[in-house]
């Protein structure tokens, strides 16, 4: 239909008439792919009441005389409307699509031939209400209803057409002339102008979707409010064109077999298969991997060569829905103000909602060998019961696009490499197991016939307490702080790069499968944002031009510019005039108030995440003296473990609570930035995101790593915090211990609560409210109507938004598997078994609870593998400095190499504890209540002087020799493992061996291929010229001195009529072919008879 509006008005005005009405005309035909069903009921009761509705043979607009817009509206009208084509007479317009059953119903048109490749929401917001002739004035516009001819019949409604034809067209509308009124003018229900503008809008974009040669049907029921669906359909001569363009490729008619091994290799292969055989998924068409067709890009020209067994299968649904988003995505409306269509169609409110549909329903009703793609996936792929199952990998590729196939086929090999993790995990944390009653330092510890008795844990009310109490965080801590520790850490640095460059061979494998080899990227559109401010920008220019040229008379009529100057300046304008002008972009002064806000908010952030850590060293320092203080002697024996669990359950919380503001925020400051294309805009919130997150998630284990107990001083000088709270301390058997704790609960508390939780409970919240809403004003709507439909049930999942948290949950749990393993060497298992979960959590929600995402292509995965390769270099650096500062490994190692007397263990614990004389204490920080009797001296864990010493408390030769040992093995650890990676890096070639062959194979067929089509085509030609210099004997003769014969062996020869061969000159003229593989021919031998032969038929 065609709505009329003002020429004058603007996409920046707003639209005054609220209660107006809208001039219409449409045509309701049966060979039409644009349906307005909601108009066939409404005619139909206008028939029962004696109105008749007019002939569909009149498609010319209403117009009354005088009307200034009247050429307007049939303008817009005849733009709007689709040429008739033969073949379609008898596609039905109307009714339920009764031909369809299973799970195709709702995946085609009402003709049940074409399918819905693509679907608009948008919602109606007002009531609709139809008034008489009498009760409108002459102002008000008209709705001219046209018939197809399914309406009962009438006795006026012939006459009424054959007199619509023979008078004008204002007394032709008059015939079965109806009013329907979009707003009330009494006032009761105005209309809001912003409804009359969105209509406008997508009646301009729907009739520039029919211009580019989709088809277009509409909802059969005229909705007073909720969502209404606009279905689209790409049919073939639409899809050959633009997978033209978009160089997609499809399989040809040659195939080969894929070679096999032979000998020992063939026998191991024949094995591992049969072993695998229960863990691989029952998808169909899998018995054929084996045999590959031959690829190449789409190409009109060449359709005889591609394996099209049916038209309407041979591109997917993905595929289709693809192309479909292309053209909407090109598609220019003007009345909106913007260049590009759906992206900003929908960010403006314009459309609700786009998305292609799923394949039907994801239950299996009928036969198993019938399922579709979709309930394939359900089955084989998004079922818990399927978690020791392979992932289809190709069945989502083919489904969701290669973008989400490569995100799955990435996380597979992550999970599968953490199998190997995960077991050396073990077996190191089994051998701490087995040797922790063998182990001399803890024995020390637990000794008490040494008696240790150590300085207090607090000033005033703690008192001095033995060592041999701490004997449970001893044997605990060597469970991971043992000799098998750094050869683990070593090996989780190697395994790191391992299993990137086992990603880059999976990555080519897939590409080479899936035909991503050589894609060129897509050409990006802006984004509407950006479009946006550059609008505004351009307006703010087009204003100051404006108020320039109204100040330019006065200066003339001053005299300013005058004679020769004003002649110079009228010439240096027509010279510019014809300079095209340069294309507008935003610049960086545009973008600077962004990039201020940005590193401002972001150095806040890190200083609130530093703020909740460091409110959490507060709660131990204070809760650890309050609980220090109780009479309680078993409160008293459980400070430590108490106050260490309930502040890592509190950095828990606020480390989930901050991820979701972190988000919130890197979205928000992304867009400040106004980045141009999608791409640009993804990147930039996935570096802001993840340093947010990065730094939130880490933060705290940072702290105890690296920080704890450095700087808390020592007995009689010690550090505090708001000179009432002394620095905490690492426990008597060191950090580690509290490190592992820390690590632990923080990686499994997300992994359980974010990861999982969150991504079941959030998006059925979500579903639930959304139901909630929709449900009430639409509850006896629903009632009325036919069975929901496959867009309907699509409508009512989530959108997809991304895969950035997907991503991003990964990558931090990455981070938790190699940069601290060194400490908690069963995180590979816990990852494992959260990605176990995962895998089939994310395909059920891809399957079951999500729109259907466009089938984006991609090459790669993008920016995430250079965050995951900086990670892994930045692990190593990191254990380097756990095992050299945080462990006891390199004072253990000093001790036994260059201080011990026997050279082994014993004595160690007594060399890591200084004497402090009690009597050095400052007033009021010396025990209080003294249980342990008379104690002159007490032990406190450091490398300092004692007390009889000339240079008393200061560090002792053993601290520097223990800190030159640290920081030696830093610089040895980090050159080794960045050489190892070196070798191992060098030593897993890029490309598989078999990928090479296979390519160089195909493109050996491919090259063969369309030589043998240019030879039968060159043979086809001399075949004609054959019979026609028989027919015509002495017609197309020439003296040899005036043409030359066609070089070449098999020169590409016009088909068409022999007057085509001649240019100019009598000269002959090869054809211009597109995708012409006859460069290839270069470097064949001519046979001299063969050539001769050939320029005697080509000669004209």
């Amino acid at each position: 239909m065609a709505l009329r509006r003002s020429p004058s008005s603007t996409c920046a005005e707003s639209w005054t008439n609220g209660a107006s009405f809208f001039q219409v005309a449409t045509a309701l035909s049966e060979s039409s792919s644009i349906h307005s069903d909601a108009f066939y009921y409404l005619t139909k009761d206008m028939s029962g009441m004696g109105l008749e509705p007019m002939s569909y043979s009149i498609l010319e607009p209403v117009a009354r005389k005088g009307e200034p817009n009247a050429e307007e509206s049939q303008s817009l009208l005849q733009s709007n409307s689709m040429p008739i084509s033969p073949s379609e007479d008898k596609l039905p317009v109307v009714g339920p699509p009764s031909s369809l059953q299973g799970s195709e119903e709702g995946l085609y048109f009402n003709d049940g031939r074409r399918k819905v490749d693509y679907v608009l929401v948008f919602h109606q917001r007002r009531h609709g209400s139809i008034r008489s002739r009498a009760s409108t004035s002459i102002s008000h516009d008209r709705l001219s209803i046209v018939s197809n001819g399914n309406f009962p019949p009438s006795t006026g409604s012939d006459a009424a057409a054959g007199r619509a034809a023979s008078v004008p067209a204002g007394e032709a509308a008059r015939v079965g002339e109806v009013f329907m009124e979009l707003g009330d003018a009494g006032g009761s229900e105005s209309t809001e102008p912003a409804d009359h503008e969105m209509r406008l809008i997508r009646q301009e974009f729907e009739a520039n979707l029919l211009e580019a040669g989709l088809e277009i049907e509409r909802d059969r029921e005229l909705k007073n409010h909720g969502p209404s669906f606009t279905r689209l359909h790409a049919p073939w001569p639409v899809l050959c064109r633009e997978a033209e363009f978009l160089k997609i490729k499809v399989p040809t008619k040659t195939s080969y077999e894929l070679k096999e091994e032979s000998g020992f290799g063939s026998s191991m292969s024949t094995v591992w298969r049969k072993i695998n055989h229960p863990f691989q998924p029952k998808v169909p068409h899998q018995e054929q991997e084996r045999t590959k067709f031959l690829t190449h890009c789409f190409s009109r020209d060449k359709l005889h060569l591609y394996n099209i067994r049916s038209k309407e299968a041979f591109f997917d649904n993905a595929t289709r829905g693809r192309i479909v988003y292309e053209i909407l995505r090109r598609t220019v409306c003007v009345r909106s103000c913007q260049t590009i269509g759906i992206s900003t169609l929908i960010a403006k409110g314009v459309y609700d909602a786009a998305f292609p549909l799923h394949d039907g329903d994801y239950k299996v009703i009928g036969h198993l060998e019938e399922r579709s793609d979709r309930q394939v996936l359900h089955d084989e792929w998004a079922r818990y019961s399927a978690f020791y199952k392979y992932q289809p990998i190709d069945l989502v590729r083919k489904y969701f696009g290669e973008k989400i196939g490569l995100y799955f086929a990435w996380l597979g090999v992550y999970t599968q490499l953490l199998i190997p993790a995960s077991i050396v995990g073990i077996i190191v944390f089994c051998y701490g197991v087995a040797t922790v009653d063998t182990d001399i330092p803890s024995l020390e510890m637990c000794d008490d016939r040494l008696n240790f008795t150590m300085c207090p844990l607090c000033d005033g009310a703690c008192d001095f307490w033995q060592l041999s109490t701490a004997c449970g965080t001893a044997r605990a801590s060597h469970l991971f702080d043992n000799p098998a520790t750094v050869f683990f850490a070593i090996f989780m640095s190697l395994w790191a790069v391992l299993f990137l460059e086992h990603w880059k061979r999976r990555q080519i494998s897939l590409s080479f499968s899936w035909d991503l080899t050589g894609i060129e990227d897509d050409e990006e559109h802006p984004r509407p944002k950006y479009e946006t401010i550059l609008l505004q920008k351009r307006q703010r220019k087009q204003k100051t031009k404006k108020k320039k040229k109204k100040n330019e008379p006065e200066k003339q009529e001053d005299g300013t510019v005058t004679g020769k100057d004003r002649w110079r300046q009228k010439l240096l304008s027509a010279m510019a005039a014809g300079i095209p002008a340069a294309i507008e972009k935003l610049t960086w002064k545009d973008r600077l108030p962004g990039y201020l806000i940005n590193v401002s908010s972001i150095l806040f952030m890190f200083a609130l995440t530093f703020s909740a850590v460091f409110g959490v060293i507060v709660y131990r320092i204070t809760v650890s003296a309050l609980m220090a203080m109780s009479p309680d002697p078993e409160t008293k024996s459980n400070v430590r473990v108490t106050v260490t669990a309930t502040a890592v359950i509190i950095n828990l919380v606020v480390i989930l609570i901050l991820d979701e503001i972190y988000g919130a925020v890197a979205l928000w400051l992304t867009e400040l930035e106004i980045p141009k294309t999608e791409t640009n805009f993804e990147e930039r919130l996935i570096l802001k995101a993840f340093l947010l997150k990065f730094m939130n998630a880490y933060a705290p284990i940072f702290y105890v790593a690296f920080f704890k107990g450095r700087f808390a001083g020592r007995p009689g000088n010690y550090v505090y915090v708001f000179n009432d709270y002394r620095m905490e301390e690492c426990a008597p058997g060191g950090c580690l211990i509290e490190l592992c704790i820390q690590l632990s609960i923080i990686m499994l508390g997300k992994q359980l609560i974010q990861n999982n939780i969150f991504e079941i409970g959030i998006p059925k919240l979500k579903k639930l409210a959304r139901a909630l809403k929709d449900k009430g004003p639409a509850e006896k709507e629903l009632e009325e109507e036919r069975p929901p439909q496959q867009w309907n049930l699509d409508y009512a999942l989530a959108p997809f938004e991304g895969l950035t948290p997907e991503y991003m949950e990964m990558i931090i749990q990455f981070g938790f598997v190699s940069l601290f393993v060194a400490s908690f060497p069963l995180a590979p298992l816990f990852a494992l078994l959260n990605n176990v979960i995962e895998i089939r959590l994310d395909a059920k929600k891809f399957v079951t609870e999500l729109r259907r995402p466009v089938a984006v292509r991609a090459k790669d995965i993008g920016i995430w593998y250079n965050i995951l390769s900086g990670m892994g270099k930045f692990s190593v650096i990191i254990n380097a400095f756990v095992i050299s500062f945080t462990s006891d490994f390199i004072p253990r190692l000093v001790y036994q190499y260059m201080f011990s007397q026997t050279g082994t263990m014993h004595g160690f614990i007594d060399h890591t504890l200084s004497h402090f004389n009690v009597s050095n204490f400052k007033p009021g920080t010396a025990p209080q209540n003294l249980e342990q009797g008379n104690i002159t001296v007490c032990r406190y864990k450091d490398y300092r002087e004692p007390p009889w010493s000339s240079d008393a408390y200061t560090f002792s030769k053993q601290y520097w020799c223990v800190l030159a040992a640290r920081l030696a093995f830093v610089i040895l650890f980090q050159n080794l493992v960045m050489f190892l990676s070196l070798i191992v890096a060098w030593g897993i070639p890029d490309v598989p061996k078999t990928i090479v062959e296979q390519f160089k194979r195909e493109k050996k067929l491919l090259v063969d291929v369309f030589l043998r089509e240019e030879k039968e085509k060159f043979q086809l030609i001399q075949s004609l010229f054959s019979k026609d210099n028989t027919l015509h004997p002495g017609r197309h003769t020439l003296h040899p001195s005036q043409g030359s014969h066609l070089p070449g062996r098999f020169s590409t020869l016009p088909s068409g009529p022999t007057q085509g061969l001649l240019g100019e000159g009598g000269v002959p003229r090869a054809r211009c072919r597109a995708a012409s593989f006859s460069l290839f021919t270069g470097n064949i031998p001519a046979s001299p008879a063969n050539e001769n032969e050939n320029s005697k038929h080509t000669m004209v």
